[in-house]
């Protein structure tokens, strides 16, 4: 080979790794730019289902999305749901719930999912993961319509890959002294 073709063949070469590093850098500029979490293009109301809640601690367990909607749903006499919903999916669910006297939030907190090997709190009042949390309200927190039982809060993700432990015992302390606030314990 002369030396000229040796000279074309080393600058083909040149170009050509060249180029593969300015794809490759590309490729990974644009990947980091999808790694980040999705926005929360939506506003969390300070009002959920009749609850007054901070709308930060609420928003720190809900994915990106661009719209967030809220439904209750009363399933028996003795259980309110509020439901949020990211983008049409259900995300996460905030809700009381009435049980007998003697339980506990440990106990209580066995009838709902992502709650297995959860924190207990000091006070034994409150259960949480990543995922979910159950808190007991106050012993004074009575109404006639359920004598002999005390209220328990619950705050549920759904799928949503939200797992942050902190988050959720923030949300769950204070859902539950809204809710001892609140005409549901009086």
């Amino acid at each position: 080979m002369s030396v000229r073709g040796s000279l074309r063949r080393h600058r083909f070469i040149g170009t050509a790794v060249a180029l593969s590093a300015a794809v490759a850098l590309a490729a990974t500029l644009s990947a980091c730019a999808g790694d980040g979490p999705p926005k929360k293009a939506y506003t969390v109301p300070a009002s959920l289902c009749g609850i007054t809640v901070d709308p930060a601690l609420v928003k720190a367990v809900l994915p990106g999305g661009d719209s967030l909607t809220t439904a209750t749903e009363k399933p028996n006499g003795g259980t309110v749901r509020c439901n949020l919903s990211v983008d049409g999916k259900q995300a996460l669910s905030l809700a009381q719930a009435w049980w007998g006297e003697r339980d506990s939030a440990a106990g209580v907190a066995q009838a709902y999912a992502h709650t297995d090997d959860g924190t207990l709190s000091e006070d034994e009042r409150f259960v949480y993961t990543g995922r979910a949390g159950v808190g007991q309200t106050v012993s004074s927190c009575e109404v006639a319509e359920h004598p002999e039982q005390d209220l328990y809060t619950v705050v549920e993700t759904r799928d949503t890959g939200v797992d942050d432990p902190e988050a959720i015992q923030k949300l769950l302390t204070a859902y539950t002294k809204a809710v001892e606030g609140s005409p549901a314990c009086r």
